[in-house]
């Protein structure tokens, strides 16, 4: 039972603190634009709990889902090949850190240009964000693959792509899982400001609405909304990489222990 309560009461006890510290920081507060812990959560079952989660929600998860996914694919392929090719490698690097260096957020305007005020525009947003850490973390991962490991590959003749699925990808896969921890904040970041700008549903479409109008408490929701929705993406991808690197976390607590 204490194995079971310890966790919990470790993931709870920060949260739990500090909303009895606004709790008691707003008692008799009057500031409109302040909102007090009770008000926010019956203003988010009111706001949330219903259409308006279809109708911002759900397209706001969809495009998430699909930029971040499409990101994670590209890097980790691209990221391989250019991994694998020091010529390739030598080629690209320029580009690379060029576009790199540009903040995804400025590609937008021109985006709405050239695909309109679609799905898509948004999801290429989050896309040309939220690749590169994957991209780069997959080419260092690659580029870092044991040279004794290697050896051994090529004297048991393991070439081509058997030597990619049973030696490049698992000696790659803890960068290329730090590269996804990093996108999926970036695509989450993206997703909101590119709703803001040229959207007519989803999370970043409604706060902004909100703000327009005055609505803070329902702004306030929309925030908390996104919040939990990071939450729970990383839960998600805490549970995806405690199965995909089982055996890393196994083989250094075993280093730590020796």
């Amino acid at each position: 039972m204490r194995k079971i309560l310890s966790p919990i009461g470790f993931a709870l006890g920060l949260p739990i603190v500090l909303i009895v510290i606004w709790y008691v920081a707003t008692l008799g507060a009057t500031n409109p634009f302040v909102p007090k812990p009770v008000e926010l959560v019956q203003e988010f079952g009111a706001v949330w709990f219903g259409d308006r989660f279809v109708g911002d929600v759900v397209p706001s998860l969809w495009r998430f889902a699909a930029g971040t996914t499409i990101a994670i694919v590209l890097g980790i392929v691209l990221g391989i090949a250019v991994g694998l090719n020091r010529g390739l490698r030598a080629f690209t690097e320029p580009v690379f850190e060029f576009f790199r260096a540009l903040p995804p957020p400025v590609l937008i305007p021109i985006l709405a240009l050239v695909l309109g005020r679609t799905d898509g525009m948004r999801i290429s947003v989050i896309v040309l964000g939220a690749v590169w850490p994957v991209l780069l973390n997959t080419i260092e991962g690659v580029r870092a693959t044991d040279s004794v490991q290697t050896e051994t590959s090529r004297s048991y003749g393991i070439r081509g792509w058997n030597r990619v699925r049973f030696q490049v990808i698992p000696s790659a896969m803890p960068q290329i899982i730090a590269g996804v921890r990093q996108s999926l904040p970036v695509g989450i970041i993206l997703m909101v400001i590119s709703e803001m700008l040229y959207a007519t549903a989803g999370l970043g479409y409604s706060i902004t609405q909100f703000q327009r109008q005055f609505a803070v408490p329902e702004m306030w929701s929309g925030i908390l909304m996104l919040g939990l929705i990071g939450y729970a993406v990383s839960m998600l991808f805490k549970l995806v990489e405690s199965r995909v690197l089982r055996w890393y976390h196994g083989l250094k607590d075993l280093e730590n222990a020796s």
